[in-house]
C-alpha cells in the first residue's frame, strides 16, 4: 500500500496495441489526442495546425478523410507529422484503403458502416498489410437504426452491443489491433456506456465527451465525464472534444491527466481565487505565467498564492512557490524552503526565469541517471 491510498488509481488491465510508434493500452502511459480542423486537402494548413498540436505535447492526431482529395494529401502529411497520424473513416471504404497505403497508423472506422463483407474484408487486409491499428468509434449520435428500434433511444447498452458487433467483425477476420470508444454528449449516458464496456472487453478504450461544446462547458464536462472514468482506473487514450483550436485540446487533456496524477507534462500550478488580502494581481499573473510557461515540458510545480494564509503552507508542497506579502515585496520559497524577496517589478520575468532554471536542473538530473543506469 502506498503512503497515501486516497489517491491511488487502480488501472483496468487491458492488453497493449500499437499506433505508429505509441503504445496504447496495457502498462503504456495514457494518451492525449486532438483532431485537426483544417481541410485535409490544405496539407500545408494541416501540417502548420499539427505542429501546434505537437508542441503543446500532443501523442496523437487524427485528421477526417472524407474525399480522395483528403487521402491524396495524407501522404505527405504523414511524412511531415512527428507523431502517429489516424485517419477518420466514416463510409466510404475506399477512403479506408487509400488511407492505410498513404501511411495513416490507425483508421478509425465503424466496420458495419461500411459496407459489404468483402468490403469489411478489404479494409482489414488494408490494415494488416500496412500495420494499421483499428479505432472503432461508436456515437450516441449515430447508432445503428435496428439498435433505436430495438431500444427506444441511445443508452448505454446500446451503445456497448453496437461496438460489440462491430468488434466481432473485425475479430471474426483474426484483427485483434483495435480500440473502441463509445462517446456521448450527455456525461451520464457515456460514462455508464464505458464501465459497461469495460467489463465486457480486454481491449484498449478511447474516452472523451463527444460534442462537450465551447472551452469553458466542454471543457467542464469532459472534465467531469473523462476524469470520473480515469479515476475509475477506465481509460487508455483521451481526446477532449471542443469547439476551441485543437492544441487547447491537448493542453485540457494534460490537465486532466495531472490533476490525477496520472500523468504530468510541464508546470503545474497551484493559485489562490485571490482576494482582498492579495499582496500582487493574482489572476493576472497566472494568466500570464501560464501562458509564458506553456513551452516548459519538465514536469514541476509551481504556486502562486496572494497572501501568507495559505502561502507558506502550499509552497512547502512545490518546487517554486511565490506568496504575496506588503509593501510590494513577496516571499519565494525554492523546493519548499524560504528563500528570497521579490519586488513587483520584474516579479514575473524572475519567476518565469527560476521555472526554467528549475526544468534545467531536474531535466540534468534525469539524464544523469539515465546514463548512469546504463
Amino acid at each position: 500500500m502506498s503512503l497515501r491510498p486516497w489517491r491511488d488509481i487502480h488501472r483496468r488491465a487491458s492488453r497493449q496495441i500499437m499506433v505508429g510508434d505509441v503504445p496504447v493500452g496495457g502498462d503504456a502511459p495514457v494518451t492525449v489526442q486532438t483532431m485537426t480542423n483544417t481541410p485535409t486537402d490544405d496539407a500545408r494548413a494541416t501540417i502548420d495546425q499539427i505542429r501546434r498540436c505537437e508542441e503543446a505535447g500532443v501523442d496523437i492526431i487524427r485528421v477526417s478523410c472524407p474525399d480522395v482529395e483528403s487521402t491524396a494529401a495524407l501522404k505527405q502529411i504523414v511524412r511531415a507529422a512527428r507523431v502517429p497520424i489516424v485517419a477518420d473513416i466514416h463510409f466510404h471504404y475506399k477512403r479506408a484503403l487509400e488511407a492505410a497505403d498513404a501511411g495513416a497508423a490507425c483508421l478509425r472506422i465503424n466496420p458495419g458502416n461500411i459496407g459489404s463483407a468483402d468490403r469489411v474484408n478489404e479494409v482489414v487486409n488494408a490494415a494488416k498489410a500496412n500495420g494499421c491499428a483499428i479505432r472503432i468509434g461508436v456515437n450516441a449520435g449515430s447508432l445503428e437504426k435496428d439498435l433505436l428500434e430495438k431500444y427506444g433511444e441511445p443508452c448505454p447498452e446500446a451503445l456497448v452491443e453496437s461496438a460489440l458487433d462491430h468488434i466481432k467483425l473485425l475479430q471474426d477476420r483474426d484483427f485483434h489491433e483495435f480500440k473502441v470508444a463509445v462517446k456521448a454528449s450527455d456525461v451520464f449516458l457515456a460514462v455508464a456506456a464505458y464501465q459497461q464496456l469495460a467489463e465486457a472487453v480486454d481491449c484498449p478504450l478511447h474516452l472523451g465527451i463527444t460534442e462537450a461544446g465551447g472551452f469553458v462547458g466542454g471543457t467542464v464536462k469532459s472534465a467531469i465525464g473523462i476524469g470520473s472514468l480515469l479515476w475509475y482506473g477506465i481509460g487508455d487514450t483521451i481526446r477532449v472534444s471542443l469547439s476551441a483550436e485543437p492544441e487547447e485540446e491537448v493542453r485540457v487533456g494534460f490537465e486532466i491527466l495531472k490533476s490525477l496524477g496520472i500523468r504530468n507534462r510541464g508546470v503545474r500550478v497551484v493559485s489562490c481565487p485571490s482576494c482582498a488580502r492579495q499582496g500582487f494581481d493574482v489572476i493576472r499573473t497566472v494568466q500570464t505565467l501560464e501562458e509564458r510557461l506553456q513551452h516548459i515540458r519538465t514536469p514541476m510545480s509551481l504556486s502562486v498564492l496572494g497572501c501568507v494564509v495559505n502561502g507558506p503552507g502550499e509552497a512547502r508542497e512545490t518546487d517554486i512557490g511565490l506568496t504575496g506579502g506588503g509593501n510590494g515585496k513577496h516571499m519565494v520559497y525554492l523546493s519548499g524552503v524560504t528563500d528570497h524577496v521579490v519586488q513587483d517589478e520584474g516579479m514575473i520575468d524572475h519567476i518565469v526565469r527560476l521555472v526554467e532554471a528549475k526544468a534545467a536542473e531536474l531535466e540534468a538530473a534525469s539524464e544523469a541517471t539515465k546514463v548512469a543506469a546504463e
